[in-house]
Parts: structure tokens; sequence; C-alpha cells
């Protein structure tokens, strides 16, 4: 989740709490045990019918102890590889976004990631809480960032604006992953964050007709976003992480709720949101349980 809303983020879901009557108890509840799997099988206008794949993706980890532990994030890659994915995508996030939670180590994380296993191999992008979090990476304004660089140690390539092609067999696609839409902090007081994302650039490494899939931490880009991409997967929302009487108060995107959480069909177009896994601001849920999300493509 945005930086820029942090303080807005505590204060609601620091209000839910208190409303809802949850303790301090319940609030390590639901981030320790309570895990969910959403499937989705949508049709795409520009996915051929004739290319099965199933497509497992998590976002927003935000490893921390106590709630998202090297042991936690251990069951969380045990559950992907049990659903047999033909592919896994990470959506960015890995590491804390609670200031006063326990920082774990870069190098714990990323090797319970180096145990996910697909075909087609595990995939990444970065997101704004793995810049935000990494000093050096701020002060230069630019890469390498040092998520990004444990990831690629642990033997997952990290896309930075940068396009794969990958053949399952049966025919190829096209994996695209997009730099993180608010990277960089403000220069002065009042300025605004700034990405280091290049949509127009990654998708002119394309050099045939083969489908596209993107991934993109936040999915604000998803209006600029051509209808040559069958589908773009984002993170980043937590759906929300809380969700009153059907109403997300506070999403981190200049859109509102609009690209909050699901499969969202506009324009010929089409995105899923992950919920995510992590926490932002307080470690609570509520009406936002974590997931794994798993996309079935051209099944039928």
């Amino acid at each position: 989740m945005m930086s820029l809303t942090r303080r807005a983020d505590r204060t609601a879901v620091g209000s839910a709490a208190v409303c809802l009557g949850i303790s301090s108890g319940a609030l390590g509840y639901e981030p320790m045990t309570d895990l969910r799997v959403t499937a989705y099988r949508p049709t795409l206008p520009n996915w051929p019918g004739d290319l099965p794949l199933r497509i497992v993706a998590l976002a927003d980890i935000h490893a921390c102890s106590p709630w998202m532990t090297p042991k936690r994030i251990a069951g969380i890659v045990n559950r992907a590889n049990a659903l047999e994915p033909d592919i896994i995508v990470l959506l960015g996030d890995y590491v804390s976004a609670i200031r006063w939670a326990g920082k774990v180590p870069d190098t714990a994380w990323a090797a319970e990631f180096a145990k996910l296993r697909a075909p087609l191999g595990v995939h990444a992008i970065l997101g704004n809480h793995d810049w935000d979090e990494d000093r050096e990476a701020k002060r230069r304004r630019n890469g390498p960032v040092a998520a990004g660089e444990a990831l690629k140690a642990a033997g997952i390539p990290v896309y930075h604006n940068e396009v794969v092609a990958l053949d399952t067999g049966v025919r190829r696609f096209w994996l695209a992953g997009l730099g993180d839409q608010r990277a960089l902090p403000p220069l002065h007081r009042g300025g605004h964050y700034r990405g280091v994302d290049d949509l127009p650039g990654t998708l002119a490494q394309i050099t045939d007709d083969a489908p596209v899939i993107l991934l993109a931490h936040e999915p604000d880009i998803f209006p600029d976003v051509p209808e040559r991409v069958a589908l773009t997967m984002s993170g980043h929302t937590h759906g929300g992480q809380v969700k009153l009487f059907g109403r997300t108060p506070v999403v981190p995107s200049r859109y509102g709720s609009r690209y909050v959480y699901g499969h969202i069909h506009e324009a010929g177009r089409d995105l899923i949101v992950s919920g995510g896994l992590g926490y932002s601001g307080l470690p609570i849920r509520v009406g936002v349980t974590p997931e794994i999300v798993v996309v079935e493509l051209g099944a039928g």
C-alpha cells in the first residue's frame, strides 16, 4: 500500500478495530491462521482457448515478526506449490509495512520463495514498499533495490519494465513486468511520488502477436493498458484491508475503490487484483481475508 496513505490507513484501520471491539489478542488471529485460495476462470478476448495456463499469484507478503515470519511464508509457499501451477507470479511488496514490527531479513523471506515450484518458473516484480524500505535506492533515486537483489540471489527473476517469452509446449505467450508506479518519494514538501514504470517502453519489446500478461504492482496503470494485453495482474490495495458494510473506507489508489479487488472487466480489457497476504499500518484485516490467487486461462 502507498506510503502517502500510511497515516490515513492507520487511522481508518484503528477506528475499525475499536468500533468492532477487536482485542489485541484478536489482532493476531487472522494474520496467523486465515488463508484462502481465490480462483478465477475469466474468458479473455485476447487469450487463445487452446492455450491452457494455471497462474498462481502471491502479492503483498510484507514479511515481519510476529505476523509474517519465515515459518508463515513457508506455509504459504507449500500451499501455492500444492495448487500445481504452470507459473507463479510474485506481485511485489515483500518487506514490512508496519513500522513497529520486527524485521525479517531479506535473505530469510527470499529463501522461502526459492522453494516455489512451477514448470514455467517463478517471476517477480517489485512494489512501492520494496523501494520505500531501501534508503540507498531512494537516495540514488534508482535501483538496484535490496528486495529485488534478494529475489535474484534466490534464483527468481525480477522484471523492471521488461518482458520474457514463455513457451508452454502448445504455444508461447509474453510475460511483461512493470516498474513500480510509486517508487520514488517527493523531492520537496507538497510534491508527488514518482514512478519508475514505462508501460510503452515495456510493451515495445514484444516482437510478435502472442498473448500478453502484464504484472503491475499498483492497479492504477490499468486505464492506460491497451487491449493488446490479455490480462493485467496487480496487488497493492490489500482489497482495502478493512471492509465495512460492503465498503472499503481507505484504498491507496487515485481511483478510490474502482480497482480495489477482484476481476474487473472494463473497455474490453481485464484486470485481476489480489487482496494480498500481508498487512500495512496495523496487523489487522476486517472482511478481507489473506489470499492466494489462482487464475485458470484457456481452460475451455
